[in-house]
């Protein structure tokens, strides 16, 4: 198949814009993968693992750009590589004047034109961003720092500065924050309101504040601290810090804690923490069980992700809390679902793009004793050539596809993800994929349950609403939320285990 590698000196482009072009090269027909990654050595490897790794990219720096395309034509590549180019050109708008102004190529000098700013955006290589965080801090700005791939003496490092000057460092590799309304990274449009989050989690973050946002209550902040925050060489540095700011904030009456299991020594010192704050605590450390816990009575600890949204919309309307969700119809619809399947339908497929709602289905399957596998397919493993399953559904679509040919597939679930940064119509670009999947089975005299959740309000710009319909329409079970789903799926997967299918 004809490839084309090549390299962009000099030029920078953060991760979410590289995947947009990503995407927009990968529709044009005949273009079978195109990869655009920054030139840094942990990048270098992942193409090397891929067998894309080329002399053409072999010199490329961290500040450079590579890009490997794959066509199933001369010509189509050519037309790809073209495309390509003038993407990364990003022609100017009509009517822009901003050729006519010196660019901004450093904090400094933009912190000089917005002198009101808060919070310094960063998304550079991983070598290089926590220097830029560096010169944030130093010109007073907090950082949300999508980068990912910096050093772990480097985090520590940045968020010990952070820590003297009063300021907080959101990551890295942090993909959701909320500040007052304003979304950083891949955020969803929520209303504003009294419960505050920290979590160690972005798409679960997403989702509870999603559930929140559906039960009528709204975010006052959801700090968003990257997944490495809590592990024992950082010590919860962000997630202290935050929760310290959050209490201080007239405007937070609840705080809610959303991380998958942190450190034991890191537990204990949030825990502790919290205790001595007179605001209500709601926290969820997916897959450790706090019930054991002698905790203060003003902190509520839960172990789904619609608990902590539960909780927490209950503590701020001064109503008690009991743990666990109930739809008595689900019971039904599984024994239905369950009963159509044929023997040797026995393993759920969970085909994620988040990781923390494919952990929390884990847990729940686990519980039930539900053979299974679930995937992450925002991994690094799945996303080498490919923009992240958030924005391009093709490595999702073959997927579903392929478990759908496996005769012992009992049930796939899918997570799809609003808000911006994603996808402006994954619904209308899984349902075919669902359909087919569905009439594919029921050609060979299987029944193939399709078990799915949308996390998204209908502020969003896909709409809610309009994601889940789209989804019913071509067969697939919509679920409002990732424990409501995992919890069907795992209850077709308990029954088809236990003989009920025909």
């Amino acid at each position: 198949m004809p490839t084309s590698a090549f390299v962009r000196t000099n030029l920078y482009k953060d991760s979410v814009a590289l995947m947009r072009i990503a995407q927009v090269v990968l529709a044009r027909e005949g273009v079978c993968r195109a990869t655009l990654l920054m030139g840094t050595p942990a990048n270098k490897e992942i193409l090397a693992q891929a067998g894309m790794r080329g002399a053409e990219i072999e010199d490329a720096r961290p500040g450079d750009l590579m890009i490997v395309l794959e066509a199933d034509t001369i010509a189509a590549l050519d037309a790809a590589s073209e495309e390509c180019a003038g993407l990364l050109e990003g022609e100017r708008a009509p009517g822009s004047r901003r050729a006519a102004n010196v660019p901004l190529r450093s904090i400094a000098m933009a912190h000089a034109v917005a002198e009101e700013a808060a919070v310094a955006q960063i998304s550079v290589p991983g070598p290089y961003a926590a220097a830029e965080a560096m010169k944030a801090l130093r010109q007073g700005l907090h950082v949300f720092l999508f980068s990912d791939n910096v050093p772990l003496e480097q985090e520590r490092a940045i968020k010990a500065l952070a820590r003297a000057k009063g300021l907080l460092v959101m990551g890295p590799d942090c993909g959701t924050a909320v500040i007052r309304g304003v979304p950083l990274g891949f955020a969803n449009v929520v209303r504003e309101g009294a419960i505050s989050l920290v979590g160690a989690s972005g798409t679960g973050l997403q989702e509870v504040m999603c559930q929140i946002h559906a039960q009528g209550s709204g975010i006052r902040h959801a700090i968003g601290t990257g997944g490495r925050d809590v592990a024992p060489e950082v010590g919860g540095s962000t997630m202290r810090q935050a929760i310290d700011l959050l209490a201080a904030d007239a405007g937070t009456r609840v705080i809610g804690i959303v991380s998958k299991p942190p450190a034991p020594a890191v537990a204990r010192q949030i825990l502790d923490q919290a205790t001595a704050i007179d605001k209500a605590f709601v926290v969820l450390f997916l897959g450790s069980n706090l019930a054991d816990e002698r905790l203060a009575t003003h902190i509520v600890p839960v172990t789904t992700l619609h608990d902590a949204a539960a909780a927490a919309v209950a503590l701020l309307e001064g109503k008690g809390f009991a743990a666990g969700l109930h739809h008595p119809e689900c019971a039904q619809i599984a024994a239905g679902e369950a009963g159509r399947l044929v023997s040797g339908q026995r393993y759920l497929r969970g085909l994620y793009s988040g990781g923390t709602f494919r952990t929390e289905a884990e847990l729940l399957w686990r519980d039930l004793g539900v053979a299974h596998t679930a995937i992450d397919l925002g991994d690094d493993e799945f996303t080498v050539g490919r923009p992240h399953p958030m924005i391009d559904h093709s490595t999702r679509i073959e997927r579903i596809a392929q478990e759908a040919r496996d005769p012992s597939t009992a049930a796939i679930v899918l997570d799809v993800v609003l808000g911006f940064g994603a996808h402006e119509d994954p619904g209308g670009v899984l349902a075919p994929a669902i359909a087919h999947a569905k009439a594919a089975c029921a050609k060979d005299g299987r029944h193939l349950p399709v078990v799915a959740f949308v996390c998204g309000t209908e502020e969003d710009p896909q709409r809610l609403s309009v994601q889940q319909a789209k989804l019913r329409e071509a067969g697939a079970l919509v679920l409002p939320g990732s424990t409501a789903a995992a919890r069907l799926a795992g209850e077709i997967g308990r029954l088809a285990a236990h003989g009920q299918p025909r």
